[in-house]
């Protein structure tokens, strides 16, 4: 370390301002988390969540900058309003953190980014507001004392994403339960940072942050936790405590298909307990490519889940990425008429079938590189930050713009009439006739869904 470097970190800071540029269309977790340390340490603290409010200068008025990175797309958002705020506060100090940071670390301190944070970033947030040395992001995972996120300044629940339910819509806010994962899925972005370890956080404190939600008006929930059965003892715990503490509240969770299968005597309280619908990354229905990405599913187990969950009245909505270096066009088709045989077209969100993989900095795909991978991988782009591949067969990739052409036309157009001209696309492009639709044209509403269905 230089001695200027030296010297500027021993410096505190008095004013922090944290940045979100896009999670997903929720009030950010990530900025109201940090807030409740910073603000307990003394801090000023200012939370700019550029998806919903514009970009004020005087708002970047502050001795440290510090961005949220919790996905792909945020952390391409943040590229050019990191620029713009060096060049607006040169004396400010800029850290960045989440799952994205660490992975992108080269590319960030390009950008003149001083401090890397990864995952369990709350106290190495506040040790560089202190002037103090943050612990090694590569280190072992600490352990938190995690505090009560702090909401206060942040846009209002009713300007983030909504829960349109056949009776009407609902306010709705977000939470964690649960940090990191337990499984080794090659594609995961967290897996490079967590490592197979996930951090529960105490249920008294989840439960204080989904009161303030539901004083300010939230009367849904999303649980953001990367698996939400991860802790099963604990989930159970807490979604029993929610259902007694606020009667009518309904949530939503994220729950592998392997989990949803070896905890399924648990998925009756889900439902009775106000789960509207169960987010499960299914990502294919080929079991060679589920092997591929170390998903610990099967097709057969897959169908199985939707089956019973269907039986029991708890709504799934799966998630896909129909296009790896491992697709093919007839793989496509398969993959659309199984969600049709499933009677799945209007529990999947459009995007879902037009995702192409990402392969990010750190990702296990790299381990497949070469035959493996059956793809022509780039070096890595860090204005795209992934590594580009291009399929062996071109016509999976062309196949792959003209879905997401499709999917981009049609913003205003209902589920099913997606589907039919994606069935219809593809089945052109092999040269047989359209298939008929087994499931029949359900009305939207009679669904459950977030209306912003954003998964990247």
């Amino acid at each position: 370390m230089s001695a200027t470097h030296a010297a500027s970190r021993s410096q505190a800071a008095q004013r922090v301002t944290l940045v979100a540029t896009y999670e997903l269309g929720r009030q950010p977790f990530g900025l109201a988390s940090p807030a409740a340390w910073l603000q307990g340490a003394g801090f000023q603290v200012t939370m700019v969540d550029l998806s919903r409010e514009p970009f004020e200068p005087e708002a970047f008025n502050a001795d440290l900058v510090a961005f949220h990175l919790p996905m792909h797309t945020a952390t391409r958002l943040a590229v050019p309003v990191i620029r713009r705020v060096r060049a607006l506060v040169p004396a400010a100090r800029v850290c960045c953190y989440g799952l994205y940071a660490l992975p992108n670390e080269r590319m960030l301190r390009d950008l003149g980014v001083e401090d890397v944070l990864g995952g369990e970033f709350e106290q190495a947030l506040l040790d560089v507001a202190s002037g103090r040395e943050p612990e090694a992001g590569s280190g072992p995972l600490p352990r938190l004392d995690f505090r009560v996120p702090l909401r206060a300044g942040l846009p209002p629940l009713a300007r983030y994403a909504t829960l349109q339910t056949p009776t009407g819509t609902r306010v709705v806010g977000y939470t964690e339960a649960s940090r990191g994962c337990k499984h080794l899925c090659r594609h995961c972005p967290i897996v490079p940072v967590y490592g197979g370890r996930f951090r529960a956080i105490p249920r008294d404190v989840v439960l204080a942050d989904i009161r303030s939600q539901v004083e300010s008006g939230a009367r849904h929930i999303t649980f953001g936790d990367p698996d939400f059965f991860n802790g099963i003892g604990h989930a159970v715990s807490l979604v029993e405590s929610v259902a007694a503490q606020f009667p009518g509240l309904t949530y939503d969770v994220t729950i592998k298909v392997e989990h949803l299968r070896e905890h399924r005597r648990h998925l009756t309280l889900l439902r009775d307990t106000g789960c509207q619908f169960v987010v499960t990354a299914v990502e294919s229905v080929d079991d060679a490519v589920l092997a591929k990405l170390a998903k610990g599913h099967t097709r057969a187990e897959f169908e199985a889940v939707v089956e019973e969950c269907r039986d029991l009245g708890l709504p799934l909505a799966p998630t896909f990425i129909p296009f790896t270096p491992w697709a093919t066009t007839s793989g496509y088709l398969e993959l659309l008429r199984t969600i049709d045989a499933l009677h799945l077209v209007e529990q999947v969100a459009p995007i879902q079938l037009t995702l192409r993989l990402l392969i990010q900095e750190g990702s296990r795909l790299l381990d497949l590189e070469g035959p493996a991978l059956n793809a022509r991988l780039g070096s890595f782009d860090e204005r795209l930050l992934v590594y580009p591949w291009a399929h062996s067969d071109p016509d999976v990739d062309r196949l792959q713009q003209e879905a997401a052409a499709v999917v981009g036309r049609g913003l205003t157009a209902s589920r099913s009439e997606l589907f039919d001209e994606l069935l219809a696309l593809t089945a052109d492009r092999l040269g047989v006739p359209t298939p008929h639709r087994i499931s029949g044209r359900l009305d939207r509403a009679a669904v459950p869904y977030l209306n912003e269905p954003w998964y990247c």
